[in-house]
């Protein structure tokens, strides 16, 4: 398909092939997917967004090799773009490289810290590690200097390539594999059974044609054939089934989660700051998940331990307990406790502005302005995002686009209504720099709205259809709906000025005719007392040359 379209030319947009992708990457046909991705590739190779996208194809194809490689060309001329940083770690993850991965999940959690991906990344990670090398408490080192330990992850992972390198596509079937399939014991088979899942059915089946090829004598092509095949599958289930160990289903690591809270809890805490980075995980899942209650319930409790700590067993005590304040207060705002959410986050400013930290206060700014908005504090809110612009230097392009949002939005319920459209245009010029659909889709509504509001009936036309667009892109049933009914409603208006146009229109050549019938009478009036007087005189001439 792809070299049709390039013998042929591209048959459409890069819009649609891009979108096109997206509805087929969705619905998971990678394969097709991927064909959209690369034709779309083909009008528009340095498109990051579509390289992000045609990453995470190939990331689902299991091809992490060329995952990589799209994910590191969308950061090419922006380093710090955090969707191609994401990318990049997925793929090392999964390609087994965890300490790499686990250096650019940091780094993109140093960046975008909203973005639980990275957070939830640097956590398996974490996690891969220790089950690949094992816990530091578990290394112990005999008097005669015995490193054994540390040269066996050396060992394995040689291992590991050799496997990887007798998998590659590339050798030749015919070619006789050495190996043979290794029994497992009972307890180890139970393992791989978890871990493989449906899977382990197809292994069963392998070994089981792998040990009837292995009966035969293989003399002719087709049984060598198979009996490599077999092998082949075989090795790669092993090698996967060695990655999900080290990387550890979800039931483990709730498992593994639960025992280490006891362990700590019943050493009376023993590593404050170990126990204080699990705690804040936890609570940021329950976020992720909305359950609002038990933010509350696991802030105040970590909140109460954390205050009992001096500065020298946490160093960053402050700003944890700020950080702690920002949950509830986000917490409390979700449940509609508007009072409690406010007090939290202006508990949260005060510290920030103690530590004088400006990414803290930048933090607590946002929240503060969140609960006035959401209150009907207008100006309240605006105060305070205004305070913000002017404090925090170098906004990130979707911060900004998000705050000039919030702005023109208060402006727009205020009635000021030139300054809506200020920030809308503002919020739309920073969206599109940060290439992100979601605050181009809102930014183009405002813009719209306040366009309609200032009698801009053509212009607000224009942003609605291009929100319409975005709204279709993103699969955004509602958001499709209200834009058409606002578009209906616009477009009315502007028909109706057109219609009370031409009857003013009507009204003026009526005026105009009936001003140019009264006149043109009024000249025949006078033509005719001309005619009459001149009559007269004519007879009063000739009466005087008769008397004459």
């Amino acid at each position: 398909m792809a070299d049709n379209v390039s013998s042929a030319g591209p048959k459409s947009t890069f819009e649609a092939y891009r979108a096109e992708g997206d509805m087929l990457f969705k619905q998971q046909e990678f394969k097709k997917a991927l064909e959209s991705y690369n034709q779309a590739m083909e009008l528009r190779n340095d498109d990051r967004n579509c390289l992000v996208a045609r990453s995470r194809c190939y990331l689902q194809m299991g091809d992490t090799i060329n995952a990589l490689a799209d994910a590191e060309a969308s950061m090419r001329d922006e380093p710090s773009f955090f969707k191609g940083l994401l990318c990049k770690a997925d793929a090392l993850y999964f390609q087994g490289e965890f300490e790499m991965a686990l250096v650019f999940y940091h780094r993109g959690n140093k960046l975008r810290p909203e973005q639980h991906e990275f957070r939830l990344g640097i956590q398996k990670c974490q996690e891969a590690i220790d089950n690949s090398v094992g816990s530091p408490d578990k290394v112990k080192l005999k008097k005669d200097g015995d490193l054994s330990y540390f040269y066996k992850p050396q060992k394995e992972e040689a291992e590991r390539k050799k496997k990887q390198q007798q998998m590659r596509p590339g050798r030749r079937i015919g070619t006789p594999l050495k190996k043979t399939a290794t029994p497992v014991s009972g307890d180890k088979d139970k393992t791989i059974k978890q871990l493989l899942g449906s899977l382990y059915a197809d292994r069963e089946y392998l070994e089981k044609l792998l040990k009837e090829e292995g009966a035969k004598e293989r003399k002719t092509k087709t049984s060598q054939a198979i009996h490599n095949l077999a092998l082949h599958g075989l090795l790669y289930l092993d090698t996967r089934t060695d990655f999900w160990r080290q990387q550890k289903p979800m039931y483990a690591r709730k498992r593994d989660r639960d025992l280490q809270q006891a362990k700590l809890a019943k050493k009376g805490n023993a590593d404050p700051v170990k126990y204080t980075l699990m705690k804040l995980r936890e609570i940021d899942d329950y976020h992720t998940r909305g359950k609002y209650k038990e933010v509350l319930k696991e802030t105040a409790q970590t909140m109460k331990l954390v205050n009992s700590w001096s500065e020298e067993e946490v160093a960053n005590k402050q700003e944890v307990t700020a950080t702690l304040h920002s949950s509830a207060g986000n917490a409390y705002l979700e449940l509609g406790d508007f009072d409690n959410a406010l007090n939290e986050h202006q508990k949260d400013l005060q510290i920030a502005r103690e530590l004088e930290n400006e990414e803290l206060e930048s933090r607590a700014m946002d929240n503060l302005g969140r609960v006035y908005a959401r209150v009907g504090k207008f100006s309240e809110a605006i105060d305070v995002w205004e305070k913000k612009i002017a404090r925090k230097s170098g906004m990130q392009d979707l911060e900004a686009a998000w705050v000039y949002h919030e702005l023109g939005r208060c402006y727009f319920e205020t009635e000021e209504i030139e300054k809506a459209r200020e920030y809308g245009e503002k919020s739309y010029s920073h969206a599109q720099s940060a290439d992100d659909e979601v605050w181009q889709l809102h930014s183009s509504v405002l813009l719209a709205q306040a366009q309609a509001k200032l009698g801009d009936l053509e212009t607000a036309v224009e942003s609605f259809e291009r929100a319409l667009d975005y709204a279709k892109l993103q699969e955004d049933s509602d958001a499709v709906k209200a834009i058409k009914k606002a578009l209906k409603e616009v477009n009315a208006r502007i028909a109706t000025r057109a219609n009370d146009g031409d009857a003013e229109q009507e009204k003026d050549d009526t005026y105009r005719d009936d001003f140019q019938e009264a006149n043109e009478e009024e000249l025949e009036e006078e033509e005719e007392e001309t005619e009459e007087s001149g009559e007269e005189g004519k007879k009063r001439k000739r009466k005087n040359t008769k008397d004459r």
